[in-house]
């Protein structure tokens, strides 16, 4: 299986995934990465986080039509909800992730 495939396959069975596109020659990709992965670790701990080196595999963002990075992907029940592209706005991240994951995960 091919890694596109796998991330695909990863895709279909997480309730919630994401998905960032990097390489590490963008200064962005690098300043971005560590913020996203606290946010994640602190905010949305139940949504699982991928990073995905489009350098090392550009097949896997061109199968997901990603064209520059940084680049995020959100997914929910298998589903593209939403994407950010070049510039990312965390408060704007966090806010777009947490309508749908507070759905999502809310506890009863």
């Amino acid at each position: 299986m091919d890694e596109t495939t796998a991330l695909k396959n990863r895709i279909e069975k997480e309730k919630a995934l994401m998905v960032y596109f990097y390489n590490n020659d963008c200064a962005p990709c690098i300043s971005l990465r560590p913020k996203v992965n606290n946010l994640m670790v602190n905010s949305f701990p139940k949504m699982k986080l991928i990073f995905v080196d489009s350098r090392s595999y550009p097949e896997i963002p061109a199968a997901f039509g990603v064209y520059a990075n940084p680049a995020i992907l959100l997914f929910f029940e298998g589903k593209e909800y939403h994407r950010f592209s070049k510039f990312v706005s965390m408060i704007e991240l966090e806010e777009t992730i947490g309508r749908f994951y507070n759905m999502l995960f809310e506890e009863n």
